[in-house]
Order: C-alpha cells, then sequence, then structure tokens
C-alpha cells in the first residue's frame, strides 16, 4: 500500500508554520494510534506542532484518527458526556463527576469520559474507583451499565489503547501537548450532548471549532477565575453550539440565586476524601459544592435538551440554566441522584452470567 504522506512531508510543513489539512493530520495521529511512529517523530512533531499552534482542522484530523482505533462502545448515540480538559490546577473536587451523575438522575443517559487525575487531586476515575465502581470491566459490559444504571464511564485508557503508544514521549518531554486536550473531544460513545468546561483560555477556539465541524451540540466553558467548571466564585463564559452555530454568553451565577463562593470551598483532597464529598452532597448536604455541582449538572441538561431541540437555543440561556438548576436539585432532594450512585456500584460489581 502506498502511503498519502511520510513523516518527513510532515514535519517539514509544520516546522515551516504550515498548517496541515485534515487529511494530513488524520494520517499522523494513525500512525501513533499504530505505534508506528518513533519516539523521534512523535516527539518532533508534538513540540513542532505546539510552537506553531494547533488549528481546528489538525485537530479534527487528530480526532478522527484517534476514534476510528478506539475501541467499540454500541450505545445510542443521543448520550451526553460532562467533561473537563483538567489542567486548572486548583485541585478542586470532582465537579464533573458529581454533576454527571446529577444529570444521569434527571433521565438523561450520561457516557462519562475520562482518564487519571489532571487538575484535581483524584481524576474521575479515581474518585468513581473510592466510591466502589468497578472500571475494570470490559468494553461489553461498559454499555450494558449504561443500560442498567443510567450512566457509564469509559476509561480513556481502555478504549483508546493507541495512546500508550505516545505515553512515554509525552512522559519524556514534560511539556503540555496537544493530548492534553484532546481527551474531551474523543469519547468513545461519540456523544452527541457534550457539557466541556475548558481551563486554558486560547484552546477554547479549537474546541468549539471541533464540535462546530463535526455538528455536535456542546456548552463549552470557562471560569473567569480559570476553573474548567462554570464556576461560582464569579463570572464564566459560554460558548453554545448547536447546528453549527455558535453564541456566546456571560454568566453570573447570582443570576440564576446561586451565591458567589471563595475558591477555597471547592478546594479537594485525595480520592477518598473526594468521595466522601461525592456522598454528601449526593445525601443532599447544602453548601457551596452542591452550588457548583447544580450548576455544571444544568449546563449537561441544557446541552442534552438543545441537542432534542434546537430551537432552545432562541430562549435565554439564563432562563435555561435556571430551569435545569431546579431539575438537578429536585434530583438531588428527591433521592434519585444518590439512586443513581447505588445502581452504578452494584451494575459494576455484581457477578455476570
Amino acid at each position: 500500500m502506498v502511503e498519502l504522506y511520510s513523516w518527513p512531508e510532515i514535519l517539514t510543513a509544520v516546522l515551516d508554520r504550515r498548517d496541515l489539512s485534515v487529511s494530513e493530520s488524520t494520517w499522523a495521529m494513525r500512525q501513533v494510534m499504530q505505534g508506528s511512529a518513533t519516539p523521534s517523530q512523535l516527539g518532533g512533531f508534538l513540540l513542532a506542532l505546539r510552537a506553531k499552534g494547533e488549528t481546528v482542522d489538525e485537530i479534527v484530523g487528530f480526532r478522527d484518527a484517534i476514534l476510528e482505533a478506539a475501541l467499540p462502545l454500541p450505545v445510542p448515540a443521543d448520550v451526553l458526556d460532562i467533561v473537563g480538559t483538567g489542567g486548572d490546577r486548583f485541585g478542586t473536587v470532582n465537579v464533573s463527576t458529581m454533576s454527571a451523575i446529577v444529570a444521569a438522575a434527571t433521565g438523561i443517559p450520561v457516557v462519562k469520559h475520562g482518564n487519571r487525575a489532571a487538575s484535581s487531586a483524584s481524576g474521575s476515575s479515581d474518585v468513581l474507583a473510592a466510591l466502589g465502581i468497578d472500571l475494570t470491566l470490559p468494553p461489553e459490559r461498559v454499555a450494558d451499565v449504561l443500560a442498567e444504571a443510567g450512566i457509564t464511564f469509559a476509561f480513556a485508557s481502555a478504549f483508546h489503547p493507541g495512546f500508550r503508544h505516545a505515553g512515554p514521549t509525552r512522559a519524556e518531554l514534560g511539556v503540555p501537548t496537544v493530548f492534553n486536550f484532546l481527551g474531551p473531544l474523543c469519547n468513545p460513545a461519540r456523544a452527541e450532548a457534550n457539557a466541556v468546561g475548558v481551563a486554558a483560555l486560547d484552546r477554547v477556539p479549537l474546541i468549539t471549532g471541533v464540535f462546530q465541524t463535526r455538528g455536535a451540540t456542546a456548552l463549552v466553558f470557562r471560569g473567569d477565575d480559570g476553573l474548567d467548571e462554570l464556576t461560582t466564585t464569579g463570572h464564566s463564559r459560554v460558548w453554545e453550539i448547536s447546528r453549527g452555530d455558535i453564541h456566546e454568553h456571560d454568566l453570573d451565577p447570582r443570576d440564576l440565586g446561586i451565591p458567589l463562593a471563595e475558591i477555597s470551598d471547592l478546594l479537594g483532597g485525595d480520592a477518598h476524601h473526594n468521595a466522601e464529598v461525592v456522598r454528601r452532597v449526593l445525601d443532599g448536604q447544602k453548601g457551596p459544592v452542591r452550588d457548583i455541582v447544580l450548576l455544571n449538572a444544568a449546563a449537561g441538561i441544557v446541552s442534552y435538551e438543545l441537542f432534542r431541540d434546537a430551537t432552545q437555543v432562541q430562549y435565554p440561556i439564563v432562563e435555561r440554566l435556571a430551569a435545569a438548576c431546579a431539575r438537578a436539585a429536585a434530583a438531588i432532594d428527591e433521592g434519585a441522584a444518590a439512586g443513581v450512585l447505588a445502581r452504578w456500584v452494584e451494575a459494576t460489581t455484581r457477578t455476570v452470567d
């Protein structure tokens, strides 16, 4: 088979600061996922790409190659993912994990895609394991759990085995690369509704551009404090993507009746500490952590409703988020959220004949 491209061609283009096409980018990432790129080729590529600056077409190509190589996750397309890029360095509690559980408790099917810690002291997989959820299930069982519990977890390292080929080089480089924000774009469930928190402001146009190009529905957001969440310490910026259009909003949590918090109110600890925080919030404990969980669960709910009905975009986002916050609060206070967690644990730990 004749290759379309070669590493000398690709590396020369990036070193000359020429942006790659989707086809070229797909070819390059396909080599990485297959283990065909040498450490020198991969390291040079990642560094040159970072120095040049990535483009939407390049990220689209990388995403396509990663999903092409991913293990299948046979679930319906109408699922939601709530995820953050990580990298905000604050060490908060696991907001997106709790928000995903609460959103699932409102009846929305959730496939959470995650990995080990990026900006929290414990990542989504760490805290879920501490809660008693078995994350070592074979891929076919991951899909079954969604049907049984209304939520499931796709462990990035399990569904993207090709990532292992990049791991040693990334570790040796020791600097952020394009891989650091590809995760939220590569859910193997190919979620049609997405709520994505982004820590680095300069990455927002890339992430929104990918959702726009691929025709997905998403709320992308960043706290003005730097959190990769809708923050409750001040304002957040929100980018709403639907049917190829992007609408930008400024959000003040006080407009939803949520009081301002201090960042110190949101800090977490190790996986066991954060798991206890999850239990307390799902059991109905009031306070700043509950507030930020409600707000981010609401982002997921709004994204899902927008996927189901694109005309929702004509209504003020504050009104839609306020209604979604009320749904999320009811899911906690009526015991539905705690019930989802209990079913999730049971579904992943029971013996299957």
